[in-house]
């Protein structure tokens, strides 16, 4: 029951999962592209492949299909959340190291906070300290170093993270199915969208990608979409929203940690720097929710 607390060996588990899986997708992205997948058909072909292995799953143990309504609010998420947030990191990661896409995309829970605030949820003092702390990362991040010479890279993360922050904050109080099946029908409709977009773009698979390639890929589907996902679904019914959403400044660390070890990315003090200024701003932002229940108690 989500009011019991679980062993603690399992929290940690699922911890673990979500830290160190999520934060390698970003390296398995760069692998993958490099390996001859375009960027859109990459997401595209990845989400279709999860949401219909885990539709098919969920089928067989008996979940009913989301209604007409649902499959709507589902395909609004799947545009915002995979088609513009996925799409745009895979896109970035044409022209930037997989850890400075990571460490840019970390900006997404304040993007979240300003979008909550729009909505009513007006941010605590620590909350503001944390927004103004992160976004004189962000723009410290996007005005030096790596970013300013791939504008098109900057600009798509930028959207990334914005396109994800609006529809997570805009999915709350809207008629979606059971967790995992609204999972599924995300990840069929953003991966629809995906494949149509990246076809307009005119993009091809010019023969098969090279293994390495393959394998990254397969990686990405089964360990980035169905197993991250799935741990994260859990820490969300068994553990705080601030410990479950803890993974927004976990995994850019691991991130620009395995592009250095696997892919001799480097980076400058200044991105290193500005890392460590957004995910100050993070910190003090998932602090703040954290002591927002006590509050109100």
């Amino acid at each position: 029951m989500p009011s019991s607390s679980p062993p603690a060996a399992r929290v940690a588990l699922a911890l673990a999962a979500v830290y160190v899986i999520w934060g390698s997708t970003y390296l398995a992205i760069r692998f993958a592209l490099e390996g001859g997948f375009p960027p859109f058909l990459l997401g595209g072909i990845r989400f279709l492949v999860a949401g219909s292995l885990m539709l098919a799953f969920l089928r067989s143990r008996g979940v009913p299909l989301p209604t007409r309504a649902q499959w709507r609010n589902a395909a609004v998420m799947g545009g915002l959340m995979l088609l513009l947030g996925n799409g745009m990191v895979n896109l970035a990661e044409t022209q930037v190291s997989s850890g400075l896409a990571a460490v840019t995309v970390a900006s997404a829970p304040l993007w979240m906070a300003v979008f909550a605030a729009m909505r009513g949820d007006r941010p605590t003092k620590l909350e503001a300290l944390g927004l103004g702390i992160g976004f004189v990362g962000v723009v410290w991040l996007s005005t030096g170093g790596s970013l300013t010479g791939a504008p098109m890279g900057l600009v798509a993360l930028l959207v990334a993270s914005v396109a994800w922050s609006f529809g997570s904050i805009w999915s709350r109080g809207r008629d979606l199915p059971s967790p995992f099946m609204s999972s599924a029908a995300q990840m069929l409709c953003g991966g629809i969208m995906m494949l149509v977009v990246g076809l307009a773009m005119g993009e091809r698979l010019h023969g098969l990608p090279s293994a390495h390639a393959i394998g990254a890929f397969w990686y990405l589907v089964v360990m980035g979409s169905l197993a991250g996902f799935s741990a994260y679904i859990w820490l969300l019914h068994h553990v705080r929203p601030a410990l479950a959403g803890s993974y927004a400044y976990v995994n850019p660390a691991i991130a620009v940690a395995l592009g250095a070890w696997l892919a001799h990315e480097r980076f400058g003090l200044r991105e290193l720097v500005a890392m460590g200024v957004i995910l100050s701003g993070v910190v003090a932002i998932t602090l703040a929710k954290a002591r927002k229940p006590k509050a109100a108690s």
